[in-house]
């Protein structure tokens, strides 16, 4: 089964940008869709975004749509989420997932794994 591990989140400033990184183990990131969600402190989970393996089609979340970028590259079993004008409501746990059986990404972004998390604090 797949192991994921993110890295990339700290403190950012307002308005800055970030870069996630989510490396997958245990399986063939080729044959995969991928995807983001986060969960803020006392909030629920809400996906960010997905890729969807088949055809590529790529989904955001509507607050997030025109400054997040998701991309992958299979060679490496590494995908991205790039972020900019970073807001304070952008503070969470980001987590990255995937889905497996060759099973395409839908608008709700619910994965089978997941990682353990990396913490985004967007704050001056």
């Amino acid at each position: 089964q797949p192991h994921l591990v993110e890295s990339g989140g700290g403190l950012l400033q307002p308005g800055g940008s970030l870069t996630l990184s989510c490396i997958v183990s245990g399986s063939n990131l080729a044959d995969l869709s991928i995807g983001w969600f986060r969960q803020a402190p006392g909030k629920e989970r809400e996906g960010v975004s997905c890729m969807n393996l088949s055809d590529g089609k790529r989904h955001y979340k509507e607050s997030v749509k025109g400054r997040a970028f998701i991309s992958r590259m299979n060679n490496k079993n590494t995908f991205y989420l790039q972020m900019d004008a970073l807001k304070a409501e952008d503070t969470a746990d980001y987590h990255c997932g995937v889905l497996t059986d060759r099973r395409p990404c839908t608008e709700t972004m619910i994965f089978d794994y997941w990682g353990p998390g990396t913490q985004v604090t967007v704050s001056s």
